[in-house]
């Protein structure tokens, strides 16, 4: 079994890589344009999600969004511009098929987290008096 793992772990990059030339001889564009391409993507995308995650966990210990949804959706794009950088078509075409998921799409699932009430998002304050008893 472990043998079988190894193989497909060792066996993608160079069928991918083999994918990738015979695409690239079918569409007439270089092979390093292609690699170029969707490596320049991938560096984008996690850079772009660096930012991101940054203020969806700040929104998240602030109480305005779920903590799971944030890091469902990091850890998805991370994982798609991890593919993107890898060298080939059908590592792209896998990307392309993660981040098409329709994973945290609907409404929010939970409605009574702490500090999420309306009260929390309220900034009115109380006036009132008050004098020192000795």
């Amino acid at each position: 079994m472990r043998f079988i793992l190894l193989m497909i772990v060792l066996g993608f990059p160079v069928i991918d890589l083999y994918a990738t030339v015979r695409f690239a001889r079918w569409t007439g564009v270089p092979v390093w344009g292609w690699l170029a391409v969707s490596f320049l993507a991938g560096a984008y995308l996690l850079r772009n999600e660096r930012m991101a995650f940054r203020a969806a966990t700040i929104a998240a210990m602030h109480g305005e969004q779920p903590l799971l949804r944030g890091l469902v959706d990091s850890g998805r794009k991370v994982l798609a511009g991890m593919l993107f950088m890898l060298p080939g078509v059908l590592s792209d075409l896998v990307a392309l098929v993660l981040l098409a998921l329709p994973i945290n799409v609907g409404r929010e699932f939970a409605p009574h987290i702490v500090g999420a009430g309306a009260y929390r998002r309220s900034r009115k304050t109380h006036d009132g008096e008050y004098h020192r008893v000795e």
